[in-house]
């Protein structure tokens, strides 16, 4: 029979029913889909909630019942509800191949009807969800530059304090006032909703021995992000593009079209 059918693998060992193990293998397959998936939502969510990114938004989508002005990340939302769906799913077959009974029972038939087909059909309405975000996603560059240039002085502290060592200052010192100097400027933008004025304090402290332009001169965004940029660029030419490049017929034929 598996010659006639041209099966690649088959099971050599059965009697009445195949071990349940597969089931538990298949959902956990799933399950892992589900919990990427409900990863980049919850990114997504957080992300547009600081207005740097955004779903698509339909002509004519109502964003919230309650307030008119707002752009609900509904689709994220859907994606993140039914992954944990998905997630819980899968202890289904595992408890059912945990729990058999010698020669394997029917009493997963049940539970099995259940689980496997609702796992499936929640994985399918995620890759759709899943596939029109990302095909739609609307990027806000100035919003992220505004707050990147909030956080900056904070992120770059490491930077200037390695500026100001080079300079004959010292490093333990350097640190404690930088330590100091960062909580009294959280304490303005959190408390006082002020600008951050980290840079104007170190500047303003000879001790550091650095002019304000230097400390901006530090505040580069490109100097400190490492090999950020190399390794993304790396991973969609070594992981992504072969996998794409592999699919592209299939990748081109899905329906992307959500009602909202």
């Amino acid at each position: 029979m598996p010659k006639k059918w041209d099966l690649k693998k088959f099971i050599l060992s059965l009697g009445q029913t195949y071990t349940r193990k597969l089931d538990a293998r298949v959902l956990n397959l799933l399950s892992e889909i589900a919990e990427s998936a409900s990863k980049f939502a919850n990114d997504m969510r957080l992300l547009q909630h600081e207005k740097e990114l955004e779903e698509p938004f339909e002509k004519g989508q109502i964003g919230s019942s309650a307030m008119a002005y707002k752009r609900n990340p509904m689709r994220s939302e859907r994606i993140n509800s039914l992954a944990r769906h998905v997630i819980t799913l899968k202890m289904d077959p595992s408890i059912t191949a945990a729990t058999q009974w010698l020669e394997r029972t029917l009493d997963d038939s049940a539970n099995k009807r259940i689980c496997v087909p609702e796992a499936f059909l929640a994985v399918d309405a995620i890759l759709i969800l899943y596939a029109n975000i990302s095909k739609n996603i609307v990027v806000y560059p100035n919003v992220i530059q505004t707050n990147l240039r909030q956080e900056l002085p904070f992120m770059a502290t490491e930077e200037i304090l390695m500026n100001a060592v080079l300079k004959g200052g010292d490093r333990q010192e350097l640190h404690e006032k930088i330590r100091v100097y960062s909580m009294e400027a959280g304490k303005q933008v959190k408390e006082k909703g002020l600008p951050n004025d980290l840079v104007d304090r170190i500047a303003s402290d000879p001790t550091f021995g650095l002019t304000k332009e230097e400390i901006e001169k530090a505040l580069d965004p490109t100097h400190l992000c490492g090999r950020a940029a190399k390794q993304v660029e790396e991973f969609v030419e070594m992981v992504v593009n072969p996998v794409t490049e592999k699919y592209q017929d299939f990748i081109q034929d899905i329906d992307t079209e959500v009602k909202v």
